[in-house]
Parts: structure tokens; sequence; C-alpha cells
């Protein structure tokens, strides 16, 4: 059985999403404030955790950034800040999936399950051998999730990984921003298409070489491509 935390400091709505999950045959927890619910997180073992944005104590970014800096465990914002600015930020720090209130619980139980889904996929990917992609002089290490130069270990986000891995798998192929907002956003992913180009920009930021030509092109009106 599964184990969620809700972090939601509007309590009827945590009960009633409390008892959706229950009835789906999830176990579940609920803190109603943000310092409560991080130490929870902390403490406790969550397959995944639904995390509000505007919570008491401790805001929903500040939560996702302390727990992603221990913990994989999987996160999903659920919030009414539908602005491209908090999406970005709250992915950014952390977070692996997004739903804006109010929302239908059927589509909040589908994320859910897709998300725990992918994570066991990915778990029984992993064992001893790496499956690598390779351009230049970046290789990426596709079962540990690791991009390298060389030794050096290059620390991107989950969507930034996810962004480049796509890129470098498809070389020479232009991927409009439509194309990587769903392979890398997922089904239906309620964001703009420039969150791609948000996103695009933090990667030429870590993997781009100071003076030297960037390693993800621009196809005006389309999209991005890295070419051979």
């Amino acid at each position: 059985m599964s184990r969620i935390l809700i972090i939601e400091d509007e309590e009827n709505l945590a009960r009633f999403v409390e008892l959706e999950l229950k009835h789906d045959g999830y176990e579940t927890d609920v803190e109603l404030d943000g310092r409560t619910g991080l130490e929870a997180a902390l403490n406790q073992d969550f397959d995944v955790i639904l995390l509000d944005l505007m919570l008491p104590e401790l805001n929903g970014i500040e939560v996702a950034r302390r727990v992603r800096e221990v913990k994989d465990t999987p996160i999903i914002i659920m919030t009414a800040r539908d602005s491209v600015i908090d999406r970005v930020s709250g992915l950014d720090h952390g977070a692996d999936d997004y739903i804006v209130k109010p929302f239908a619980i059927e589509e909040l139980l589908a994320r859910v399950r897709a998300l725990l889904r992918r994570i066991n996929i990915e778990g029984g990917a992993n064992g001893g051998h790496q499956t690598t992609v390779n351009y230049k002089d970046l290789t990426i290490e596709k079962e540990n999730r690791v991009v390298r130069r060389g030794d050096e270990v290059i620390n991107l986000t989950k969507r930034e990984y996810e962004l480049l891995l796509i890129l470098m798998e498809n070389i020479n192929v232009v991927m409009s921003r439509k194309e990587l907002l769903s392979k890398v956003w997922g089904y239906d992913a309620k964001v703009e298409t420039n969150v791609v180009d948000v996103y695009v920009r933090y990667l030429r930021n870590k993997i781009d070489r100071p003076g030297e030509k960037s390693y993800i092109q621009t196809v005006r009106g389309t999209g991005y491509v890295i070419r051979s």
C-alpha cells in the first residue's frame, strides 16, 4: 500500500483529498502547515507528497526545497497560484508535477497513479549496467540519471535532466516546444510552452562553455535541436 502525505492548510480540502485517496486504497497522513509537514516528510517515509504552496509557518516552495535536499520523495504541488513563474518555481525546486485548484479529484488520482507507476519503472531499471547517451564531451548515464562532462558531474533538476535527455536522444531532430512540453512535463500538462524556453535557458547556463556556441540551438518559430 502506497503512503501519501498531504500538506494542505485548507482543512476541508485536505480531508476530502484524504478520504478519496483512502477510498482508492492509499494510506494517508495530513499536516495543516508547512513546518509540521516538513518534519513529517523528513522523519517518515512516504511514496508521494501532495503539497500546497500557500502554507502557514513555511511556504510550499521552501518545503519542497528542503525535502529535495535530502530525499527523492515524489512531490505534486496543488495550488490556486496559476502563473508561469509560480509553476516554474515549484518545479525547479524539486516538484515532479503540478495541479491547479480547483481540480477534479479524478485528475489528481490519475496523476498520483502515473507518478507512482513511473517511479516503479525507474526503480526496476536501476541495476549495475548503465545505458549512456553521448554528445561531444557530455555523457548521460540513464539508470543513474547523472550527467557528466568528463569526470565532472553537472547538477541538473529533474526537468532539466529530462529535457537534455530528449534532445540528446534526438540529435539533428528539431523538437517543437509543444512536443518537448508533452515529453518532459507529461500529458495535458497545465503549463504554457514558454516554460520550455525558461528551462532551455537554465540548461544552457549549466552545460554551455563560456564563449563557445551553445549545445542547444534555437530553431526560430519552431523549437530546439542539438546538431552533430
